[in-house]
């Protein structure tokens, strides 16, 4: 893989659900151990998604609710540490700059923090859970 084989696209639930689960399964689910009646919510079909994909192959996504939350970002084990998931980040952060959204927030696992930061979002409240994995409320205003 070289770094400009990577295609970022958004893109709907119902078009690409298997390339979605795919990795979401392997990241949250398998690595992570999130309860898979967790993983998967009401918001998957109302948001846009985004898929990196190296050639034909899905190999990092994210989602980003209505209401500008940025979630389910993951990147497959080998593809990470390649700047995929800051090329992935800066897409979607365009993409709601696009639907005028002024500000996005998400909730980032502790250990992401540092990567959050480095794009500009600042952390907010105090540490909490989900799927038994400490998070930390994150927003970056956009417009």
């Amino acid at each position: 893989m070289s770094k400009g084989s990577i295609k970022i696209i958004s893109t709907s639930w119902p078009k690409h659900v298997d390339e979605l689960k795919e990795i979401r399964r392997h990241v949250f689910i398998e690595e992570q151990n999130v309860p898979e009646e967790l993983e998967w919510d009401e918001y998957d079909e109302s948001s846009t998604h985004f898929l990196a994909m190296d050639d034909d192959r899905a190999v990092a996504v994210a989602r980003l609710k209505p209401d500008g939350q940025i979630g389910r970002m993951a990147v497959l084990a080998k593809y990470r540490h390649q700047g995929i998931g800051s090329r992935l980040l800066a897409f979607v952060l365009k993409f709601a700059a696009g639907k005028n959204l002024g500000q996005v927030y998400l909730h980032a696992q502790t250990s992401a923090i540092p990567f959050y930061e480095k794009h500009g979002f600042i952390t907010q409240g105090a540490i909490f859970y989900e799927a038994n994995i400490p998070h930390l409320g994150m927003l970056k205003k956009i417009c």
